[in-house]
């Protein structure tokens, strides 16, 4: 059975984080899926297709990745792909505690997906999507903080 992990978020846009966890990741797994998840009641900066994109872009050298793009529930997505691992990523404490929780509810309406959690290296433990929407929004430099591939 291959080890298929999906790597969920809105990438709203993709961080150098993002990027860093990723590559650390390729060599736990057969195949990583990022996977942009889609609310239609949450509003973004950046619209799906540019978010899709700028991950293609990012990850066209990595085989092993793919990206792709869902609604719904992300358990529900798993399912779709036999995937029986998601990974995430942990800055500091508060990620912890929101990320357990919301592990433990995918483990559960999963039916037994593993969540696999690697902590962020130092330089990018301050780096979210949120901070750069903001820089973006007051017009800031933000290419410290976003893959080359991701021109703003």
């Amino acid at each position: 059975m291959k080890k298929i992990a999906v790597f969920p978020g809105s990438f709203d846009p993709i961080t150098t984080g993002h990027e860093d966890l990723v590559k650390r990741a390729i060599p736990l797994f057969d195949k990583i899926i990022v996977a942009v998840g889609v609310n239609s009641q949450k509003k973004y900066l950046f619209d799906l297709e540019q978010r899709l994109q700028w991950l293609e872009e990012v990850f066209k050298d990595y085989p092993t990745v793919e990206v792709a793009h869902f609604e719904g529930l992300t358990a529900n997505f798993c399912k779709t792909l036999d995937s029986n691992y998601l990974l995430r990523g942990l800055r500091n404490a508060s990620d912890f505690d929101y990320e357990k929780t919301i592990s433990q509810l995918n483990n559960i309406v999963g039916d037994g997906i593993e969540t696999i959690f690697l902590i962020s290296k130092p330089e990018f433990s301050h780096i979210s999507s949120t901070i750069v929407r903001e820089i973006i929004k007051g017009k800031g430099d933000v290419s410290t903080f976003v893959p080359k591939a991701v021109v703003i």
